[in-house]
This record gives structure tokens, sequence and C-alpha cells, in this order.
């Protein structure tokens, strides 16, 4: 049986890692970048491969593509996955940091679609997912430019889910709210559970969205926020 492969970007720590270890231990391989080395020790730890790079460099992501389908001969999951843009006072907010926002958040998304869909297609299906915030349905003053810019994401999602649908091709989006890999303890009490989120528990809900233990579920936002938003 030929394995499956993952390609996580920002895989370094965090949310990232710990679906990189979630994914091996489902019988993926794994194929990480990071800006760090975190990512090559962590590909070592899970007998994976890995590379170091930037998602708002399109050459890394290629790269990582490349790395993959020469290491594998197959693309099955893709996790694309970064770090927080800058912050600040709504129109505080500079045009540079916005404009890096856009960088950071969608460009890659579109970028790494490019790059697998055709991928995909050949193969006969695959997942994306991408992770954004539990706030893009109820937008926050904490992080405006993540809140902008993740939503546009999460109508990519939409928009790609109906054109390659019809090639077993799906895309979704994970929401996950406060996490423990940031310090952020202050703000369990917003959840309904009362506490922040493992990162073994978004790893967890990320794996159902890549596998196909969610295969008849496509362009949708997932939120895992512990029950903090409160729209319907």
């Amino acid at each position: 049986m030929t394995q499956k492969t993952c390609l996580v970007t920002g895989a370094g720590r965090g949310i990232g890692a710990a679906i990189a270890r979630e994914m091996h231990a489902r019988g993926y391989a794994v194929v990480l970048m990071s800006p760090s080395d975190n990512c090559e020790k962590l590909a070592a730890d899970l007998g994976g491969v890995a590379r170091r790079g930037v998602v708002q460099n399109p050459d890394d992501l290629k790269a990582l593509v490349d790395l993959a389908m020469t290491t594998h001969g197959r693309i099955d999951a893709v996790l694309n996955h970064t770090g927080h843009p800058p912050k600040g006072d709504l129109l505080e907010i500079t045009d540079e940091n916005w404009d890096l926002a856009h960088e950071m958040i969608v460009r890659p998304v579109l970028r790494m679609a490019r790059l697998v869909t055709p991928i995909m297609a050949a193969q006969g299906g695959g997942s994306i997912v991408n992770v954004t915030t539990y706030a893009v349905g109820e937008p926050s003053l904490w992080f405006p430019a993540s809140c902008v810019y993740r939503a546009g994401v999460a109508s990519f999602t939409k928009l790609y889910a109906d054109r390659y649908g019809a090639q077993n091709i799906r895309m979704n989006c994970l929401a996950p709210g406060f996490t423990d890999s940031l310090d952020v303890g202050k703000y369990g009490d917003l959840a309904a559970l009362k506490r922040i989120a493992r990162v073994d528990e978004q790893a967890k809900a990320a794996a159902f969205l890549l596998t196909d233990d969610s295969s008849y579920m496509t362009g949708q936002t997932m939120i895992v926020d512990g029950g903090a938003t409160r729209h319907v």
C-alpha cells in the first residue's frame, strides 16, 4: 500500500508541529517547513523530510512541494499554517504591515493551491486545510490584520471548494481559539469550557479535516475555540 504524504508549513512549533506529529501517528509521511531548524529536528524525529523556508517566499513553497514529490511522488494532504502578522491599533497599522499580513496569510494559500492542485487532480483527490482563527466570524480589535486576511482565506476556501470539488480535492479551514502554544492563559475564561486549548486538541481537529474522516466536507470553516464565539 502506498504511504500517503502530508505537507505542513509553519511546522517548527505550536499547532503546526502538533499537526505534523498527529499526521505521522496516522500513518502519513510528513514533509515539513519552518523558518528555523526546528522543522528539520522534528522531521528527523518523525522519519520525515524538511526544508527551511518562509511561506511568504514562493520559491520556498515550490521547493517544499518539489521535495515531497522527489521523496514520495505524491501529495495527499497540505496544512497551510503561518505565524501572526503585526498587531496594533486599527488605523495605526502601517501600509507595510497590512501588506505583510497579506503576504503571510493570503498569498501562500493561493500559491500552494496552484502548486498542488494539478498533483492532487492527477492522483484522484486530496485535502488542503488552512489554519485561520476563531475570529473570522467575530473580528477582534486585538488582531485586526489577522482577522481581515484570514477572513479572506475563508472566502477563497469556499470558492476553491466550488471549483475543484468535482475533482475530489477538498479545502477547509481550521479556526482555532486561544491555544497553549502561546502565552494566553488569561484568555481561557472567554471560552465556554473555561480554559485554553491544548495543541494536541487542535491537531486532532486538523487531522480530521486532512484525512478521509471528513471525506464529505469541503469549503467549511471548523471553529475549535472551546465555545468562545457566540454567533449561530
